[in-house]
């Protein structure tokens, strides 16, 4: 993509409308725009992040056996009153038609996707069966707060799954984990498995927690045995001995950036979801359900991955690879050389399938592009101009130094880290 002409969305001052420190990097940098509170755009550089998230948890529930749908944001009254949760669901935004119908929008999918089971599950044939999506969903919060870390609209991955014993849920239930520990370390976020409430379906449900100093969960956790839960379910203090193995206990704040839950027949049952076993005997299907928050993630990579100039981008997940700078001269012909050679290094890294961002721009400063380049956060920045020379100046954005390199070092390291 060439800058010159591309969408500018780069702001220059900090959001005055805007507390959370993921919000105030990504509107700086041109990722999104505040609609309202807990509502985002998300703007060409941004949507790019979100593609990349949204294609790593997509490989690995592909890898899974999970099959892709997508299911409605509108749903009717009736199927929420079924479970209960129409009045006893205190985040569901509700709308009613000209027809004096009432709906919801979705805040989650078990009312749709078990309806949607009941046309393709008869019999223990039938299953295990995993079925996922990557949809917007609306939560009415009573606090948005927290940029991308609590919204009122936002993206999310649900994956439910259906199956004949609780065995067979536990078994499945273990490679989602495996699965989820795969996604997060890929987006390079060391997430804690946390045990959480699991309310009426279970003794316990699982987190995945990453810490953060801007956090709004605490954590009770053991660096030790690696035990972590939840504060809301153990008020142990800093410092106390861990009932695993005694070392040192630590409360930390973290953010949560996915959870999963054994069901069981908790929605199975109202929409009298049934399997035929071998004897041909009816029971009702067992589930579980399993959440990322897609629009979250990049708010959490955001908090984690900034310093005081901006942003830096995991290479898995940054908008583009390469940030590719030409510097202008006072002589016209030589800043036309310099363009010259630097349009040919980006049609050759485009050529090789590397992303690239090229600041063509004529007319803007050294200084200034520099500035945009550290606050955008892409993972490599190369510099023509007339100091480089027959060289390219190379630079990691995640500290490292200056270098003027041939290009042949610039493919080398591309191929090894992209």
């Amino acid at each position: 993509m060439r800058q010159s002409t591309a969408s500018y969305f780069i702001r220059k001052e900090v959001p005055k409308d805007e507390e959370a420190q993921n919000a105030q990097l990504l509107i700086r940098a041109g990722y999104i725009d505040k609609l309202m509170a807990g509502v985002y755009s998300f703007l060409p550089l941004g949507l790019r992040v979100l593609r990349n998230i949204e294609n790593i948890i997509r490989e690995e529930m592909n890898a899974l056996g999970a099959e892709e749908l997508l299911l409605p944001v509108l749903h009717p009254r009736e199927i929420w009153e079924k479970t209960g949760r129409w009045e006893s669901l205190d985040v569901l935004f509700k709308v009613t038609s000209k027809d004096k119908r009432e709906y919801a929008l979705g805040p989650t999918h078990e009312e749709v996707i078990v309806p949607v089971a009941q046309k393709t599950i008869f019999s223990y044939k039938d299953l295990p069966l995993g079925l996922y999506q990557i949809q917007t969903k609306f939560r009415d919060e009573a606090r948005a707060k927290s940029g991308l870390l609590r919204g009122r609209e936002f993206l999310m991955k649900d994956l439910y799954s259906f199956h004949t014993s609780e065995d067979d849920l536990e078994a499945y239930y273990q490679k989602v984990t495996d699965a989820y520990k795969t996604i997060f370390k890929r987006l390079s976020l060391d997430a804690l498995l946390v045990e959480a409430s699991g309310g009426s379906f279970s003794r316990y449900s699982h987190e995945f927690q990453v810490e953060t100093e801007t956090g709004e969960d605490s954590i009770v956790l053991c660096r030790a045995c690696s035990f972590a839960q939840n504060r809301e379910i153990n008020d142990a203090k800093e410092g106390d001995a861990c009932s695993s193995c005694g070392e040192k206990l630590e409360v930390v704040t973290a953010s949560e950036v996915g959870n999963i839950f054994k069901l069981k027949t908790k929605y199975s049952e109202p929409f009298n979801l049934l399997f035929s076993d071998e004897k041909g005997e009816s029971h009702p299907v067992i589930m579980g359900c399993y959440g990322i928050g897609v629009s979250r993630l990049m708010g959490v990579i955001a908090e984690l991955f900034h310093d005081e100039k901006g942003l830096i981008w995991p290479s898995a997940v940054a908008p583009y690879q390469v940030h590719l700078l030409g510097l202008s001269t006072s002589d016209e012909k030589e800043t036309e050389m310099i363009f010259k050679r630097a349009d040919e290094v980006y049609t050759t890294l485009q050529n090789a399938g590397i992303s690239v961002l090229f600041d063509d721009r004529k007319d803007i400063s050294a200084g200034e592009k520099f500035v945009e380049s550290d606050l955008v956060g892409i993972p490599l920045r190369l510099v023509i101009s007339k100091r480089t020379g027959d060289k390219i100046e190379f630079k990691e954005r995640n500290g490292g130094e200056e270098q003027l390199v041939d290009f042949s070092y610039v493919t080398q390291y591309c191929e090894e880290n992209i």
